[in-house]
């Protein structure tokens, strides 16, 4: 006999050389159970098409594009000239003027950046001044923040702070190099100066400058 189409529009399913019919009303709730022996898990992740056709598993993985790589072979390419704006670059590479005159004068200056102490009666003060009388870098024992941390404003114990302050200051503003030359002989003898000198140098400070570079 011919097939006979279901007359409320369903499906037809061959299972095991039979033809079941499933309805749109009837189809959800039995079809798991009769395709559990045929391992058809994946029923969920499927549709049905046309009738006659079978059944359709539809793909859930959406299909990755890989993107176009960027070329990057121009980022290689140096300028042949460039200007640098760094106003100390001659300076880091040796290469900047120092004034060699002012013979005659105590101290000398031949120097980029030189550091200084000077002790009053009462404070104790370090600079860093560049060659043209500029203060760059100063710490005193007159600033609170440390003078609150110090039996006193002055001696050898504030000294010695004083220096680990200023090379921490010097290392935060880009300078390495210090002249320290500006002291007179008969002072340096004294502990306070000396002590004030090792704790630069253990800060990370270099107490002389790189000789110039000429060209």
């Amino acid at each position: 006999s011919k097939r006979r189409p279901p007359e409320d529009g369903g499906t037809q399913v061959p299972l095991s050389g039979r033809e079941v019919t499933l309805t749109r009303s009837r189809w959800l709730p039995w079809l798991p159970m009769a395709l559990s022996s045929r391992g058809c898990l994946l029923l969920a992740a499927g549709r049905f098409q046309a009738p006659g056709v079978g059944l359709r598993f539809a793909s859930t993985t959406a299909s990755l594009k890989t993107e176009t790589e960027v070329d990057t072979s121009e980022n290689e390419v140096v300028a042949p000239e460039f200007t640098n704006r760094n106003p100390r670059n001659l300076e880091q590479l040796a290469l900047a003027r120092k004034e060699r005159g002012w013979k005659t004068t105590w101290p000398k200056r031949e120097f980029w950046h030189r550091l200084r102490l000077e002790r009053t009666q009462h404070y104790v003060e370090a600079f860093v001044e560049r060659s043209n009388g500029d203060v760059v870098v100063s710490a005193s024992t007159r600033e609170w923040a440390i003078k609150r941390h110090l039996y006193s404003p002055k001696g050898v114990s504030a000294c010695k702070n004083l220096g680990r302050v200023i090379a921490q200051r010097c290392l935060e503003a880009g300078i390495n190099f210090v002249n320290f030359k500006a002291v007179i002989p008969w002072e340096y003898r004294c502990n306070s100066i000396q002590e004030f000198e090792k704790a630069v140098e253990e800060g990370g400070v270099v107490l002389r400058e790189p000789r110039r570079i000429y060209q």
